[in-house]
């Protein structure tokens, strides 16, 4: 059985995670991309933190394309930013080129329904040269899977509570920044507040317009209703300044946020749907201070009620992992911008990836994978 071909774009803080933890379920490496001109030419082991190098140079990201185009890569992993029309570019030279590529991007979960125009365009390109390109990550067990499983042993579901918090400081600076770190309270209302406060009709024409900004929950609920099959009657969201108590250095923004500037955010989602299940969750993305730590909160109320409290949770390598973990079913699922509310859940992989294939689900007729359903 053939090893699995995997190249990584970008390079950053979570690539060091799921570099190392491809190689450990006996992915091969074939290549490795980013726009830093610091990075360039770096051997991949210097950024997992190996001690012997790993013979993989990082290249320039736009030699990309090239790269595919005269490369056998089974998957791209893309750990880049959060915003699906920023990534998009990357997405379509991987599915132009017929390579699945499953991102950490928390728009990709489920951009249907903040950037449909572009989720359509992707899908079609995707479809045409029979790949998949999906988003994953934390959010895909801890904010989807784990509340849809919890929602089979529930009788009615009234209401689902969400709330989650991360530290920026994990995961780099294009997080840090898109959670208005390090802004002003005035200018964390100008830049990031402000765009909430519209009405629905104004929301809906930025969303068809691909100019929307969603919160990373946006996302969330939407997966969670395709997942419960609930229909979405509205949807709305709001960002709240998470405000510093003290002068609070950040390494990842290279500064110190003085005392009133925001560390970053709380953005809360509402989602009432036609089968009278109404979604509200909240994730809480910051700049810790010492006395800060992660939490995943939810409650299923209904008949009957239960709640899950996960403390401390590793939520950067739980979302590294988890994008690991999913690579075989990605190999094998429906061509297309295919999100992972239609797949199986994501369970748990002892040895080598390349095993689990054949005994996933396969939208083939015949499982003579690893499948790009081109054999």
């Amino acid at each position: 059985m053939k090893k699995i071909k995997m190249v990584q774009y970008g390079c950053g803080k979570m690539s060091a995670l799921t570099m190392r933890y491809a190689l450990e379920k006996g992915i091969k490496i074939v290549g490795a991309f980013d726009i830093d001109k610091n990075k360039i030419g770096k051997d991949i082991a210097d950024i997992i933190g190996y001690e012997k190098p790993l013979n993989i140079k990082i290249q320039n990201a736009d030699d990309f394309d090239k790269f595919l185009q005269n490369k056998d890569v089974d998957i791209a992993i893309i750990t880049t930013t959060s915003i699906f029309s920023e990534n998009y570019p990357i997405y379509e030279i991987c599915a132009k080129n017929g390579v699945n590529a499953i991102s950490t991007c928390e728009e990709a979960f489920f951009a249907q329904n903040s950037n449909p125009k572009l989720a359509k365009k992707l899908d079609k390109i995707a479809k045409d040269n029979l790949c998949t390109i999906c988003g994953s990550g934390y959010q895909d067990v801890f904010w989807g899977n784990l509340i849809s499983i919890i929602g089979g042993a529930t009788q009615k579901i009234t209401t689902i509570k969400g709330k989650s918090s991360y530290n920026v400081e994990d995961y780099g600076i294009s997080l840090a920044k898109v959670h208005g770190a390090g802004l002003s309270q005035s200018d964390f209302q100008k830049q990031i507040a402000s765009i909430d406060e519209i009405s629905s009709e104004e929301r809906k024409k930025l969303i068809n317009s691909g100019k929307f900004a969603p919160s990373f929950m946006w996302n969330v609920n939407g997966w969670l209703c395709s997942k419960l099959g609930l229909h979405i009657t509205n949807q709305s969201q709001k960002s709240i300044p998470q405000i510093a108590n003290e002068d609070l250095y950040s390494s990842t923004l290279d500064m110190t946020i003085p005392k009133g500037y925001c560390t970053g955010l709380s953005a809360v989602v509402t989602t009432e749907t036609k089968e009278g299940t109404t979604i509200i969750s909240e994730c809480i993305g910051k700049v810790y201070d010492k006395n800060e730590f992660d939490c995943n909160d939810w409650t299923i109320e209904g008949e009957p009620s239960t709640r899950v409290v996960i403390e401390r949770p590793a939520t950067a390598e739980l979302t590294c992992a988890t994008l690991i973990n999913r690579i075989p079913e990605v190999l094998v699922a429906e061509p297309g911008y295919t999100t992972t509310d239609k797949m199986p859940e994501n369970i748990y992989k002892a040895h080598n990836l390349e095993q689990y294939i054949e005994f996933v689900d396969c939208c083939c007729e015949e499982h003579n994978c690893n499948c790009n359903h081109k054999d």
